[in-house]
């Protein structure tokens, strides 16, 4: 049977400002920002309070749920804020990065150990975070065993980070981490590849699956779909390429290394390139270092376009994101455009849109959205660029009708709200897909768990 995985259906956004290869040391960052909003569903207990000081690797915060479960700092310094919102909520804790840096350190690990010895460093550790479940997109449970763990070694989101370019050189790290997870499934390790140049290609303990295709081709949940679906009561984990490197360091040299090397890319960006900076690091550093015009009407996203967040200049890297993305806020109005020839937007319709004859033009799209919210208008444009083997609509309105048999049986259990990133880019309807689904997701959390 062909380990490959191919598609078909999807969509391709080409756009303008993509990252040239060529990597900086960013300006090193004098605060960081950890966001427990980053972790969905995790309530957090304080540990470092306000002028607490840090070593990178000590302990911030741990899930009220799951106290095994540990969020780390990524630089060592001084707490000097914890932001609060409504009934004392933690939105955030502030840190003033040390010069230079130290290290909490964990030890070597003793690769040979066995599954129970790997998962408690790894909790300890503060890499926990790191592994995502499905069921329910949230930070994997340690007391269930996954049938199955997936990478995606292959980004196909627009403006992403080049996979391939970020992780040459950190084949060991690569390699430890992925034969630390190998012991924690009874099942395999997939691995997703764009190339046989992937870093991640030639990994034992894991099977590799080569990857073709429009995006969402580099989606893990397109991978999932394909190779091991997810019923009810099973569960699989997912871990991003790049935090490997992060927990393969940890194993190799006992240090928590929060170094990420970051894409700042759009059209609004005068020189789009690399930054290797750390989790959490204030994005002003970046973006205004020959980048951004400061008086331009621009929108900030940590993350690709279509599922990333939006921040304020003075925001901070997403503890996941290894991309921020800049374009044009798209908060003007085009008189009489919806009834115009449209030569200069990405369209899957024909009608009066013309994209379809220029397949590899890059444009330089904004957020304007185009249209109003409104009903669902039944076009079967969904199902042209969604390659999961589900229905789209169908289970979108379940998730809004509350129905949890039906999203059970339309496939709730293996799908994120990234899953719908395109759907929602190509949606007449304007309707806020992701959202949708990220409140399915949590009523299924809370009702079945």
């Amino acid at each position: 049977m062909s380990k490959d995985i191919k598609i078909k259906k999807g969509l391709d956004i080409k756009l303008v400002g993509e990252a040239e290869k060529s990597v900086e040391q960013a300006i090193i960052s004098n605060f960081c920002t950890i966001r427990p909003e980053d972790f969905h569903s995790v309530i957090p207990k304080l540990i470092a309070k306000e002028g607490a000081t840090l070593k990178a690797g000590d302990v911030i915060f741990y899930d009220k749920s799951n106290e095994d479960v540990k969020f780390v700092s990524p630089v060592s310094g001084t707490v000097i804020e914890v932001l609060r919102g409504p009934k004392r909520r933690i939105d955030a804790v502030k840190i003033q990065a040390d010069k230079p840096q130290s290290y909490k350190d964990f030890g070597k690990f003793n690769t040979s150990s066995d599954a129970k010895t790997t998962k408690a460093h790894l909790l300890a550790s503060g890499c926990w975070p790191f592994i995502k479940q499905r069921p329910y997109d949230v930070i994997a449970n340690p007391e269930k065993s996954p049938k199955s763990i997936f990478i995606s070694g292959y980004a196909t989101a627009p403006l992403t980070a080049d996979l391939d370019f970020v992780l040459q050189g950190k084949e060991a790290e690569l390699q430890a981490a992925v034969s630390a997870l190998s012991k924690l499934t009874e099942g395999q390790v997939h691995i997703g590849v764009g190339s046989k140049n992937s870093p991640l290609a030639n990994m034992s303990d894991a099977t590799i699956h080569n990857v073709s295709g429009p995006h969402p081709a580099g989606n893990v949940g397109t991978h999932i779909n394909r190779i091991d679906p997810v019923n009810k009561g099973e569960v699989v984990w997912t871990v991003n390429a790049q935090d490997l490197v992060v927990i393969g360091e940890l194993l190799l040299t006992g240090k928590f290394n929060a170094e990420r090397i970051v894409a700042l890319a759009g059209s609004s960006v005068k020189k789009p390139r690399y930054f290797k900076t750390l989790i959490g690091s204030e994005v002003a550093t970046m973006v205004y270092d020959n980048g951004v015009d400061k008086d331009g009407n621009d929108r900030i996203i940590s993350g690709n376009v279509l599922s990333g967040k939006q921040l304020k200049p003075d925001g901070s890297l997403g503890y996941y994101d290894n991309v921020i993305s800049v374009i044009p806020e798209g908060d003007d109005y085009e008189l009489f455009g919806w009834n115009k020839p449209v030569f200069n937007k990405i369209s899957t319709s024909r009608a009066l849109t013309f994209s379809w004859l220029t397949p590899k033009k890059k444009f330089a799209l904004n957020t304007n959205t185009n249209g109003e919210h409104r009903a669902f208008v039944v076009t079967g444009s969904y199902e042209k660029v969604f390659p999961l083997d589900m229905y789209p609509m169908q289970l979108l309105k379940a998730c809004m009708y509350e129905d949890l048999d039906e999203m059970e049986a339309l496939g709730m259990y293996e799908v994120a709200p990234e899953d719908f990133a395109l759907t929602e880019f190509i949606c007449v309807s304007k309707q806020p897909h992701q959202d949708i689904i990220r409140k399915g997701l949590d009523l299924m959390l809370k009702e079945i768990g």
